[in-house]
C-alpha cells in the first residue's frame, strides 16, 4: 500500500494550500477534498496563468490525477458547473472522467444564502464575518437531518417536493427575521432539476471509489480547506467555519478509515492572517500590518476582502500542530518578510499577568491575551524565487530553524513565490 497524505491549514486558512497540494499531487493518484464548500479559495499558478479553485481539488492541473469531492463537502451545483467549465475553457484541462462528486454531499440552495445574510445582519457587531455563500445554513440543515443531498438531485421526480417543503420552513424563519420578501420555490425547483442532469456524469459513491483505490495500492492526498483554527470543534469558536477542517475530518468527510491517513503535513504562512471577525492576538493594526497586507497581496481569493495581518502566532501554531499530529510543516510567503529589520515572533500568551500553558477555548480570553514576542533579526534582501536551501540568506535560515525548533517538527518545504518552481524542498 502506498502512503496517503493529509494536507491541512495550520492557521485561519489562506495559508497557500492550493500551491502545495498542486505540487505534491504529482506523486499521488488521487486528490480528495473532504469538507467545506465554495467558501474556500485555493490558488494555483500554472505557467503564467493563475486559477482560484473553490470546490474542485487542487490536483486537477496534474493530468493523471483523479479528483474527488467527498460527502463532507456542501455543494453548490451551479458553482461546480461554472468552475469546471472555467477550467476546461481557460486552462484546456480535461475534467470529464477525472472529477468525481459524492452522492452524499449536502446541497447549498439559494435559501441558504438568504438565511445567512439575514442572520449576519441580525447579529450586528457580533456577526461571524462569513462569506455569505450559504455554507453554515447548509451544514445546519445537515446536522438537523433535513438537508437535501446530491442523491436527491439525481431524482427529478421527487426533488421538487423536497425543495418546496424546505422553502416553507425557511420562509417561516425569514418572517421571524422580518425579511421583506418570501422565497418562491418554483424557480429553485426548475434550476436545480437542470443542475442535477448537468452534474450527473460526475456523481458516484466516492467512499466506495476511494476505499477501492486505497486497497488496490493507489495513493490519495486528502485536501483540507480553511484551517485548523477555523475547525468547528477545535477552532476559535464561535468565529469558525461549519466543518471539520483539521486532519480528523478526512475520515468522516470521505468515508475512509482513519488508519488510511498515514501522514499529515501542515501549511502555514511565515506570518499570520485572518479574514472575518474573531480574536487575533498577533494582529498588527499599524503600518507593519499594512505592509504585510500590501507585500503579501492579502485579499481574499473568494471574497476579495482585505485580510487582517499580524506576526507569526507560535502558541496557535503549536496548538494546531498538536491537534493534527503534524509530521512536518510547509512555510509559505517567507519573501513577504524581506522588508523588515526585525520580525516579531509570538512565543507565548499572558493572561492577567500569568503565562497560559494551553491554547484557550474561550474566545473572550483569547481576545484579551497579551502576546509575548521574541524579536528575530530580518534579512533585508529578496528571497523571492529561491529554489535551494543554501541560497537562502543565513538570517532567513535562522528564522526557519527557530520556527521549526519552536514547533518541534521539521520544515519540509519553503515557498518563496506563487510559481510551482519557486519552492525550496528540504
Amino acid at each position: 500500500m502506498k502512503t496517503n497524505l493529509a494536507v491541512v491549514g495550520v492557521q485561519w486558512g489562506d495559508e497557500g494550500k492550493g500551491k502545495i497540494v498542486d505540487l505534491l499531487s504529482r506523486d499521488y493518484d488521487c486528490v480528495a477534498r473532504y469538507q467545506g464548500g465554495h467558501n474556500a479559495g485555493h490558488t494555483v499558478s500554472v505557467g503564467n496563468r493563475r486559477h482560484v479553485l473553490h470546490l474542485i481539488p487542487s490536483g486537477i492541473f496534474q493530468p493523471h490525477v483523479k479528483c474527488v469531492i467527498g460527502g463532507g463537502v456542501v455543494l453548490d451545483p451551479l458553482a461546480l458547473i461554472e468552475e469546471s467549465e472555467a477550467i476546461k475553457s481557460a486552462m484546456s484541462i480535461p475534467v470529464d472522467g477525472r472529477l468525481f462528486v459524492s452522492n452524499r454531499c449536502h446541497l447549498i440552495l439559494p435559501y441558504h444564502r438568504v438565511l445567512e445574510a439575514a442572520i449576519e445582519k441580525q447579529l450586528g457587531e457580533r456577526r461571524i464575518g462569513t462569506t455569505s455563500r450559504g455554507i453554515g445554513p447548509a451544514y445546519e440543515d445537515k446536522m438537523a437531518r433535513r438537508g437535501i443531498r446530491v442523491c436527491d438531485l439525481m431524482d427529478p421526480a421527487t426533488l421538487p417536493e423536497k425543495i418546496r417543503a424546505q422553502v416553507v420552513e425557511k420562509n417561516r424563519t425569514l418572517e421571524a427575521f422580518k425579511y421583506p420578501q418570501a422565497i418562491d420555490p418554483e424557480p429553485i425547483c426548475e434550476s436545480y432539476t437542470k443542475y442535477g442532469q448537468t452534474i450527473r456524469p460526475f456523481v458516484t459513491d466516492t467512499a466506495v471509489m476511494l476505499n477501492d483505490m486505497i486497497r488496490s495500492g493507489r495513493s490519495v492526498l486528502f485536501e483540507g480547506a480553511q484551517g485548523t483554527l477555523l475547525d468547528v470543534d477545535h477552532g476559535t469558536f464561535p468565529f469558525v467555519t461549519s466543518s471539520s477542517a483539521a486532519a480528523g475530518g478526512a475520515a468522516t468527510g470521505l468515508g475512509i478509515s482513519p488508519k488510511y491517513v498515514h501522514s499529515v503535513i501542515g501549511i502555514s504562512k511565515a506570518y499570520t492572517t485572518r479574514v472575518g471577525s474573531g480574536p487575533f492576538p498577533t494582529e498588527c493594526a499599524d503600518a507593519a500590518g499594512e505592509q504585510l497586507r500590501t507585500r503579501g497581496n492579502e485579499y481574499g481569493s473568494t471574497t476579495g476582502r482585505p485580510r487582517r495581518c499580524g506576526w507569526f502566532d507560535g502558541p496557535a501554531a503549536r496548538y494546531a500542530t498538536m491537534i493534527n499530529a503534524l509530521d512536518s510543516i510547509v512555510i509559505t510567503k517567507i519573501d513577504v518578510l524581506d522588508a523588515f529589520d526585525e520580525i516579531p515572533f509570538c512565543v507565548e500568551y499572558k493572561y492577567k499577568g500569568s503565562v497560559l500553558k494551553e491554547f484557550p477555548a474561550d474566545s473572550a480570553i483569547l481576545a484579551a491575551v497579551e502576546p509575548v514576542y521574541k524579536n528575530i533579526r530580518g534579512w533585508k534582501q529578496s528571497v523571492a524565487g529561491i529554489k535551494d536551501w543554501p541560497e537562502l540568506p543565513t538570517v532567513a535560515q535562522d528564522y526557519v530553524k527557530f520556527l521549526s525548533d519552536y514547533l518541534e517538527i521539521p520544515i519540509s518545504m519553503i515557498s518563496t513565490g506563487p510559481g510551482r518552481d519557486e519552492t525550496i524542498r528540504r
